[in-house]
Formats: C-alpha cells, sequence, structure tokens
C-alpha cells in the first residue's frame, strides 16, 4: 500500500466515516495541533533514553492522544462506528502522577515560570503550550459537534501535567526556576490581611 493517495491535492482531507473536509476544518486544526504535541513528546522521550522512568507513562500518553485523535477524526452523524478506546481515566491519571512528582519536588509550585531550564524541561514547556493550542482548538470544535467529556478533561490535565514535569526535572537536575511573577489566587491569598 502507498503512502500517497494524492487525495488531498486540492486541500481537503478524509475524517473517520468517509466525509470530506477542509485541510483547515477546525476539526483539522485540532487534531493537527494534538498530533504535534504527540511528536513533541517522541523528541522528549528520545531525548530522556529509554531506561528512562518517565518512559511508561509518556508512552501511556502517546498512545492516548492517537486513540483521542481517532475519536475527534469521527463527526457525531458518522455511521461507522470507532472500536479505539477512549481513555476516560485520563485526567485521573494525570493527576495522580501530578500529585506524585510535586510531593517529591524540594519546593512548591507558587509562580509563573520563563521557560526553560535545560532542554528537558524546555520540552515539556513546549509541550503543554502545544496542549494548550489543542485545547482551545477543541472548545472551537464543541461548538460545532459534539465531544466526549473525557478529552477536554484530558487534555486540559496534559498542561498542567507537561508545567509539572518542567519543574520536576529541573528541581532534579538542581536548576533554578526562573519565577516572574505569583499565581494570581496566591498574589491575592498573600494580599489578604491576617
Amino acid at each position: 500500500m502507498k503512502i500517497y493517495t494524492k487525495k488531498g491535492d486540492k486541500g481537503t482531507t478524509g475524517l473517520f466515516g468517509g466525509s470530506r473536509v477542509d485541510k483547515d476544518d477546525v476539526r483539522i486544526e485540532c487534531i493537527g495541533t494534538l498530533d504535534e504535541a504527540n511528536s513533541t513528546i517522541g523528541l522528549l522521550r528520545v531525548k530522556l533514553g529509554t531506561g528512562h522512568e518517565w518512559q511508561p507513562n509518556l508512552h501511556k500518553i502517546q498512545k492516548d492522544l492517537m486513540d483521542m485523535m481517532s475519536h475527534l477524526a469521527r463527526p457525531s452523524d458518522a455511521k461507522k462506528e470507532n472500536k479505539n478506546p477512549m481513555p476516560v481515566d485520563g485526567s485521573t491519571f494525570c493527576e495522580e502522577w501530578i500529585d506524585a512528582l510535586e510531593a517529591a519536588m524540594t519546593s512548591p509550585s507558587d509562580y509563573f515560570l520563563l521557560p526553560g531550564g535545560n532542554e528537558v524541561s524546555a520540552l515539556c514547556h513546549i509541550a503543554r503550550t502545544q496542549m494548550r493550542r489543542g485545547e482551545r482548538r477543541l472548545v472551537s470544535l464543541t461548538k460545532t459537534d459534539e465531544v466526549h467529556e473525557a478529552i477536554p478533561a484530558y487534555i486540559n490535565r496534559l498542561s498542567d501535567l507537561f508545567f509539572t514535569l518542567a519543574r520536576a526535572e529541573m528541581d532534579k537536575a538542581g536548576v533554578a526556576e526562573e519565577k516572574w511573577q505569583l499565581f494570581l489566587y496566591k498574589r491575592f491569598k498573600s494580599a489578604e490581611p491576617s
């Protein structure tokens, strides 16, 4: 089977179930952004090396993203059923990993940070921002078609997770965080009278 079909040469692409849409359709923009994030996670995994403790969880996230993208490629009116699993536990999975990472760090997460630190941390920030962009595209998609509620929750939590992974990497490497400002809720809390 050839990788090229020539069907997209005029700017359209096929969806799950057979219908075609323009390649700049909001659904394709959403899927494409999550695909970019998945590729960044792949680069992160290569940079970490095969024996790194994050590998199993990052591998799970990559597979879950593929499953979610397949579901996003299926319009709600498609007759064909999508038999790929729906990762309904994704947000809980992220929360549990975030909690474990934060418990192991030497300082709490109180500040917005300048992305960077070291190469692994910077890659985590790139994945975080791509997840946020994917989330924005996902919101646009939900205005035009139904999306399973597990997907927006998982994507939202993934951006939090990659922020935490960036911090965990810096903490482990002994690299100082470049702080910008206290989180807004922390600023309000510190301004309250004692």
